[in-house]
C-alpha cells in the first residue's frame, strides 16, 4: 500500500544540518538527528506532494490519534520563509526567502542514511553541511502528547546533490586566520661542509 504521508522532495537546500551526530537545540531536550529543509517556492510539484502528505497525516490523526475528532486548529511543520518564525516572531534568515521551510528529525537510535548523487554512503562528514543542496525523504505524522495535537515530520534518507554556499558560522580555515607570510628573499650563506662555517 502506498504511504500517502511519505514524500521525497525535489532539489532543496539544507540548513541546521545534524545528520551524523544527534543534537539537542535546548538543554534537556532529547538529542535527535535533524535538518531544516528549504523548498523553493518555484517547486510547485514538491510542495503539492507535501501538502497532500500533511492532509493524509491529518486524516490518519482523526482515525488513529485524535479519537475521531479533528482539532479546530492543527499546527503543521511547514512555514513561509518570507514570513516570521512562529517561535519568536522574528523574520526567517535571508536563506529562507522565497522558500517554504520545515524541520525534519529522527530519534537518536534511527540515524538517517546520507548518500551522494550515485547513492553511495557519504563517509567524509565534512561534505555534508548547512547550505548544501540535496533531496530529502520525509514522513508527516499526527501527534498527540502533553495536550498538544498537530502534525510532525520525521526524517528519512538524505541525498546530497551539489555544494552550496555554507550557511552559519563555520570554523575559519588556517589560510583565513593566518594569511600567507611573504617569502623571505634573504639568502642563507652557504656553509662549508668541512668547517661548518659560512663560506
Amino acid at each position: 500500500m502506498e504511504n500517502l504521508t511519505n514524500v521525497t522532495t525535489g532539489e532543496v537546500r539544507l540548513s541546521y544540518v545534524h545528520l551524523f551526530k544527534p543534537y539537542a537545540f535546548q538543554a534537556g531536550q532529547a538529542e535527535k538527528y535533524s535538518c531544516t529543509v528549504l523548498v523553493p517556492k518555484t517547486d510547485a510539484d514538491t510542495m503539492a506532494r507535501i501538502n497532500a502528505a500533511i492532509e493524509a497525516a491529518k486524516q490518519r490523526g482523526i482515525s488513529d490519534r485524535w479519537n475521531g475528532v479533528q482539532p479546530p486548529y492543527i499546527p503543521t511543520p511547514v512555514y513561509d520563509g518570507d514570513g516570521v518564525r512562529p517561535s519568536d516572531g522574528m523574520a526567517f534568515g535571508d536563506e529562507c526567502k522565497g522558500h517554504w521551510v520545515f524541520t525534519a528529525s529522527a530519534k537518536a537510535d534511527y540515524p538517517p542514511e546520507v548518500v551522494d548523487r550515485q547513492g553511495n554512503p557519504i563517509i567524509n562528514q565534512s561534505e555534508v553541511y548547512s547550505g548544501m543542496y540535496g533531496r530529502v525523504n520525509v514522513t508527516f505524522y499526527p501527534y498527540a502528547f502533553g495536550g498538544k495535537k498537530g502534525i510532525g515530520c520525521s526524517l528519512g534518507p538524505v541525498q546530497k546533490l551539489r555544494d552550496g554556499e555554507v550557511l552559519g558560522a563555520s570554523a575559519p580555515t588556517a589560510a583565513q586566520v593566518f594569511g600567507t607570510l611573504p617569502q623571505t628573499t634573504q639568502q642563507r650563506p652557504a656553509i662549508n661542509p668541512v668547517t661548518g662555517l659560512p663560506m
